[in-house]
């Protein structure tokens, strides 16, 4: 079973799935282009190879209104085009596979087609959609590879989970392709957070105090960075706080062992933790 639901912008979306539209081909769910960086000497036989790069990922689907009447087939033509609409920009698809749901950013190419009918008995559509980020998304947090050292924990546990006592530290587990960006939120009252990942050798300092009903929020996602700080009077940015050693980390693939430490207060704070897989094929 194959489903496929586009959402825009302004919240409206389109399904894909059997009636009334028929998806009959589907392209770039699995593969996408790697970019191979090298580096060659002077007199050198071959290169040096540096690293590879995933290109944007393209998503084309072939589908059919399965409708007889005239204007039921514009009407749901009109569907299509107001949803699937480039002016609105970056939109999500969410891809169902065989009872696995997974996600990315698109935005379409350009306005849906529809050929001419000719003999065919049903309306065919053309769709083709651009996602920046190559990368599928699970939507759901994994919990089973979740192992606390110290604190307060029970098990099973689930997502969100919390980091507990001074000097607290996990194991989490990204079970995708290629690293994960955090999405990190502190509850004060805490001075100066400080949050490891062991396994990468970074970490994230904020040099600030975050008071009682105060909430420090970190976000690692390409494109979408931010550090802010929500209280009563509002959403202050507070990335000018980010200590110059710190580094904006993610997830490394497979086991990362992360630890909370602070200058004062973390014993009554709370530090929670979430991030999705990322998978380059589905």
């Amino acid at each position: 079973m194959r489903r496929l639901t586009y959402k825009n912008p302004k919240g409206e979306e389109v399904e894909f799935y059997l009636n009334p539209f028929l998806i009959n081909s589907l392209e770039g769910i699995g593969e996408v282009e790697a970019d191979t960086q090298t580096q060659k000497s002077p007199y050198q036989d071959g290169e040096s190879y540096i690293e590879s790069y995933l290109q944007p990922r393209f998503i084309d689907m072939e589908g059919q209104i399965l409708k007889r009447d005239k204007k039921e087939i514009r009407e749901h033509r009109r569907i299509i085009t107001r949803t699937v609409n480039p002016k609105y920009g970056l939109g999500r698809i969410t891809f169902d596979l065989d009872g696995e749901t997974f996600v990315i950013d698109a935005v379409p190419e350009g306005i849906p087609s529809f050929p001419e009918r000719s003999m065919d008995v049903w309306q065919k559509f053309q769709i083709s959609w651009f996602c920046p980020d190559p990368y599928w998304r699970s939507t759901n947090n994994e919990s089973k590879a979740l192992q606390a050292y110290v604190g307060n924990f029970k098990l099973p546990m689930t997502f969100p989970f919390m980091l507990g006592t001074s000097g607290s530290s996990t194991t989490l587990y990204n079970d995708g392709d290629a690293p994960a960006p955090v999405q990190i939120e502190i509850n004060g009252p805490i001075t100066n957070p400080q949050i490891f990942n062991r396994t990468t050798g970074e970490s994230m300092r904020i040099n600030r105090t975050i008071d009682k009903g105060e909430v420090l929020r970190i976000d690692t996602t390409p494109g979408r960075k931010s550090i802010t700080v929500e209280g009563a009077d509002g959403v202050k940015q507070a990335f000018g706080h980010l200590d110059s050693e710190s580094t904006l980390w993610k997830l490394a693939t497979g086991e990362n062992r992360i630890e909370h430490v602070a200058d004062s207060g973390n014993r009554q704070a709370e530090v929670i933790v979430r991030w999705g897989n990322r998978y380059s094929g589905v």
